[in-house]
This record gives structure tokens, sequence and C-alpha cells, in this order.
């Protein structure tokens, strides 16, 4: 066995072989998924709570303007189309 082989098998994750030892792993992992998804739920609950109570709190416009240059997001530039090939780079 070489020296690789033999360092990679060390540390290999493998269940244990005592029953009770492999309940109580399994039982931790299914845990541990359910307080993951619990706090994605918690979390995700709070960013919806968050921006609901902004917006009726009136915390800014947070609507698109009818008219996009009344709110001065337009940009103001000069355009030409290049239609000759040889000013086209190659590829």
């Amino acid at each position: 066995m070489s020296k690789f082989h033999a360092r990679w098998t060390t540390f290999a994750l493998r269940k244990p072989r005592h029953p009770v030892l492999r309940a109580a792993c399994a039982v931790f992992g299914l845990l541990l998924l359910a307080g993951l998804l619990v706090l994605g739920l918690v979390v995700g609950t709070l960013m919806l709570a968050f921006t609901l109570a902004r917006r009726l709190l009136g915390g800014g416009n947070h609507t698109a303007p009818a008219n996009p240059t009344s709110a001065g997001t337009v940009i103001e530039g000069d355009y030409s189309v290049v239609s000759d090939r040889s000013r086209i780079l190659p590829h």
C-alpha cells in the first residue's frame, strides 16, 4: 500500500459499527438537517417581513417611475453603426 493511499484512507468517513452509535449519528444528522431547514425558513421570513415593514412605513420610493427621464436615469449619447466588414476585428 502506498503512502498516498494510506494517508487518504486514514481519514475516510465510515459508519460506526456499534448500533447505538450508528443510530445516534443518524439522529444527529436528521436534527442538523432540520435545524438548517428551520434556520433558512426563519431568515427568509424575516427578510420578507423587513421588506414589507419598510414599504408600509414609507421607507422610500421602491417603484419604477412612469417616465424614466424624470428620474434622471437616461444617459444621452451618440452611436454609430459599423457596417464595414474590414473594421470588425477577426475572431
